[in-house]
């Protein structure tokens, strides 16, 4: 079970305040927890401190059944490792180095399988671990999830029993896998879809807002979503998912803006992406 507790104005609250709300948040926790014939472990709790701005080491500890936690570089959440500073960094390194241990394990049975048996395994237990929680990475540079797009390749040669060094694109192509850049975009052109139609959580709906004109138009269907002011550029740089999700979404084309259903939207968003970044 994971917990997140969010504290607005750092500077104005003290360490100690901070560390006694977390501990008695977690009280309660406890408390529900037991009352549902469930525990709470603290030796596997882990406290992780992403600060809102740079600013020094906070000096933050939280008590839990007379165990003492104190935080951690990184934390593992829903099978996503995240660090203090939101980089992904320990989690591209575990996804790929666990993804580099099957892609071995499946290339030692390879002389044994068809093709397209191995591209079934391939997509089940490689890609599949790529795909997982994709969004996270949105507006990381491609430095650093050029690990992730060397699994990809890797796995691609594997599918075709190809050598190391052997061209990529049209083996993608062929597969239509998306690149991990394009995937990454489309999973957060997704998510847009969802918060501007309304499918969504009331917390995504309200990181989005539709452009509005002061009288009808017919440019006003494209139905574009309201980009943030440079101040909030600024300020939050360019990774969060209201900064992000507007520029990506103001880019598609009208046809893919209109989609009545998110059916037609995935239908028409992944041929765009796969075209966009494969030719």
């Amino acid at each position: 079970m994971g917990m997140v507790c969010f504290l607005p104005g750092w500077s104005l609250i003290s360490d100690t305040m901070a560390s006694a709300r977390i501990s008695a948040c977690l009280v309660d926790i406890s408390s529900c927890m037991m009352a549902h014939q469930l525990k709470l472990n603290p030796s596997k709790t882990e406290l992780l401190v992403i600060p809102g701005d740079p600013s020094p080491a906070q000096d933050l500890a939280i008590s839990l059944n007379n165990s003492l936690i104190s935080p951690s570089a990184t934390a593992r959440n829903l099978g996503v490792t995240m660090d203090n500073q939101l980089s992904f960094s320990s989690h591209v390194t575990n996804v790929t180095r666990s993804c580099w241990f099957l892609l071995y394990n499946i290339r030692r049975i390879r002389p044994f399988l068809p093709t397209q048996a191995t591209q079934v395994l391939v997509q089940s237990l490689v890609i599949s671990r790529l795909d997982y929680c994709y969004s996270l990475l949105a507006g990381l540079s491609l430095n650093a999830i050029r690990p992730l797009q060397m699994i990809q390749n890797a796995a691609a040669r594997l599918v075709f029993n190809l050598p190391k060094f052997s061209h990529t694109t049209p083996l993608l192509r062929s597969l239509h896998w998306l690149l991990v850049a394009a995937q990454i975009r489309f999973k957060t052109l997704m998510l847009a879809y969802k918060a501007k139609n309304r499918p969504a959580p009331s917390y995504l709906k309200a990181l989005v807002t539709l452009c509005t004109a002061p009288r009808s138009l017919r440019s006003t269907s494209t139905a574009r979503l309201v980009p943030p002011s440079l101040r909030e550029k600024d300020r939050y740089t360019s990774r969060p998912f209201s900064v992000l999700a507007p520029r990506l979404w103001n880019e598609l084309p009208l046809g893919i803006h209109t989609a009545e259903s998110l059916t037609i939207f995935k239908w028409q968003l992944k041929p765009y992406r796969f075209l966009k970044h494969l030719n």
